[in-house]
């Protein structure tokens, strides 16, 4: 027998695990993507997140429960919109879920710092890994996630992906969503929240639980100080 015939079923299987790879894959995608029209109409009554967060903490206390209240985009004010949009993603209107501007700048700052101090992800990528994936750092994670995103963009537009990033950010230790936050911090409904209160809330998206139970910590005063000045130049849906 010669060579060639010896290794044609290698080559064989070889392709039909390809294909059954691919098969995979689009079938994947093509789950998140009926998730995704369904957020279009409904809104979710957990995320990814939110569960893995649970599961956690309830091996420690198995009574405990997350607070979240959703709110529509218009019981929102229109300065906790801006301000969030300012402290995390202020070219929120300006790209399609994966901002390759932001992208570049991160990558300098990190290889500025000698570290990760950046992350250049998206208010659309952060809601694709709250609401359907986990807090794992991975290159497929990060793939998966721009996927994700796009669909996002895509099916729902930057109304419907801000209002749904405002009810499912995490502002604390089991506490989501800007009405939950407001609330517990501000004793007052989203709608209520006066500009220093959002620059203030949108300070704490990037280390929630810390600035949680420290609500006097001098970087929050300054990342709340920078968010205000941003505010006056993001643009909301």
């Amino acid at each position: 027998m010669s060579r060639s015939k010896r290794h044609r079923p290698i080559r064989r299987w070889t392709r039909r695990l390809i294909l059954l790879a691919l098969l995979a894959f689009l079938l994947i995608q093509l789950w998140f993507f009926v998730q995704v029209w369904h957020l279009r109409d409904n809104n979710p009554e957990t995320t990814a997140f939110m569960r893995e967060r649970l599961e956690l903490l309830r091996g420690i206390r198995p009574d405990i429960r997350a607070q979240q209240i959703y709110v529509s985009y218009k019981a929102i004010s229109p300065a906790a919109r801006r301000a969030v949009v300012a402290s995390e993603d202020d070219r929120f209107m300006d790209h399609w879920g994966i901002d390759l501007v932001g992208l570049r700048h991160a990558m300098e700052r990190n290889l500025e710092a000698g570290e990760i101090v950046a992350g250049g992800s998206t208010i659309t990528q952060q809601l694709a890994k709250n609401l359907f994936l986990s807090a794992e750092q991975s290159l497929w994670r990060k793939g998966q996630e721009a996927l994700i995103a796009l669909m996002l963009e895509a099916v729902l537009g930057k109304r419907r992906i801000l209002e749904l990033y405002l009810n499912y950010a995490e502002w604390g230790n089991l506490l989501y969503g800007i009405e939950a936050a407001a609330r517990h911090y501000h004793g007052k409904s989203a709608s209520q929240l006066t500009r220093n209160e959002a620059a203030q809330l949108a300070a704490m998206l990037p280390n929630p639980r810390f600035y949680q139970d420290n609500r006097n910590a001098r970087g929050l005063q300054v990342r709340t100080n920078a968010v205000l000045e941003r505010m006056g130049y993001s643009q909301v849906p």
